[in-house]
């Protein structure tokens, strides 16, 4: 069953009204009908069933059901943050980390990072990959749409609001370091925020890593193996779902 987000607040039973693409998408892709059912998330992120009621070229109207739908979401927020991403890896991390439940992207710019995307262009990104974000979160039936962002750099991640940070880094794996990330994630408590860092294909320099311990994120290692930039971010993601969805 297809699954819609609304602007809206509304309560279990009420009538809401899907307007945009998603209107045109019911009725021209879809080709729904009154009567059939959809799903819809509301704008405070529940979900529930609801039946098509009446149909306009522009609009959809929609009455909820009286039951909310199962949350999808991880039970702490994951904002993945990553140095830009050469071609469209980008594109491929935001989709699969969407998938995967991240709750929200940051791309930021960093010393070995290959890959520039000029300010002219930012504006033009942004709007794809937030369109991605929105098809992934629909096709995994999320209960919120990851919010994608694009910072200068380093210094503005540091002060992004958090209340755990790590940061995937090289060496700490080929040290043998494999503790770190297990203990951060049994200390994130239900609906607290961690910020996951990654470099680019080169890595983190060794003095952004320390600018960022610094900033209170732990350096954790990710396996003994070496994972590409768009690899790492759905290690963790599937790393920690494990152990807060799966005992």
């Amino acid at each position: 069953m297809q699954r819609y987000f609304i602007d809206q607040t509304a309560a279990a039973g009420e009538q809401v009204e899907i307007t945009g693409t998603s209107a045109h998408h019911i009725q021209r892709v879809m080709r729904a009908q009154v009567a059939d059912q959809i799903e819809v998330v509301t704008a405070a992120h529940q979900a529930y069933y609801g039946t098509i009621e009446n149909l306009t070229p522009t609009k959809v109207a929609v009455r909820l059901g009286t039951t909310l739908l199962t949350n999808t979401e991880l039970p702490s927020q994951v904002v993945i943050a990553c140095s830009i991403a050469k071609k469209d890896k980008a594109d491929w991390i935001v989709q699969k980390g969407t998938e995967l439940g991240a709750s929200g992207f940051i791309f930021f710019a960093s010393q070995y990072g290959i890959a520039k995307w000029e300010p002219q262009r930012q504006d033009k990104k942004l709007v794809r990959l937030r369109k991605i974000a929105l098809e992934a979160a629909r096709q995994a039936h999320r209960n919120l749409i990851p919010s994608v962002t694009i910072i200068s750099g380093l210094a503005a991640l540091t002060k992004v609001v958090k209340d755990y940070g790590i940061v995937a880094y090289e060496e700490s794996a080929k040290q043998g370091e494999t503790a770190a990330l297990v203990a951060t994630a049994q200390q994130v408590q239900a609906q607290q925020k961690l910020v996951a860092v990654f470099g680019p294909e080169g890595g983190l320099a060794p003095a952004e890593v320390a600018q960022l311990q610094a900033a209170n994120f732990v350096a954790v290692g990710l396996g003994p193996r070496i994972l590409r930039a768009e690899t790492a971010p759905l290690y963790l993601l599937s790393a920690l779902s494990t152990l807060w969805e799966l005992r």
